[in-house]
């Protein structure tokens, strides 16, 4: 059973599972990054100065008709809180993610295709020295 587990870990699909899935990882962060500090700040100033990641509404709160500015006001006074703005900015993320995923799978599939239609289009090899010399015996046989 171990031989068959050290088999299977160290095959190359696993290996490169596991490095896609790291770099994945990092990627999302970047993305993360990307959505929070940069495309999320130009969204807010086109709607009025809005900061998404602050959008929420109080479903419950603990002192009647307390206001919060932030999530974390609201959390830290023990009000429950839908946190909406994250959840857009999670969305965005995604589409990002998404996107680029599609962009580079789309890649894939070109160069994939673009190797086979090269192979395709490559005449066959010609016979070799060898069996050009062992068709000349034969033929030479059969006279």
């Amino acid at each position: 059973m171990l031989k068959e587990f050290k088999d299977f870990a160290l095959k190359g699909n696993f290996v490169d599972m596991a490095v896609g899935i790291v770099i994945g990882a990092a990627f999302s962060t970047i993305v993360k990054s990307f959505v929070d500090d940069i495309i999320m700040p130009v969204v807010g100033m086109a709607t009025g100065g809005v900061d998404f990641a602050n959008l929420f509404a109080v479903i419950k709160n603990p002192v009647e008709g307390a206001t919060y500015n932030t999530i974390a006001a609201a959390q830290e006074a023990g009000a429950v809180t839908i946190n909406y703005g994250v959840f857009i900015n999670a969305i965005i993320t995604f589409l990002i993610v998404a996107f680029v995923l599609f962009m580079v799978i789309k890649g894939m599939n070109n160069a994939k295709r673009m190797m086979e239609e090269e192979a395709a289009a490559a005449p066959p090899p010609g016979p070799t020295e060898e069996v050009k010399l062992l068709t000349e015996i034969r033929d030479s046989l059969q006279k």
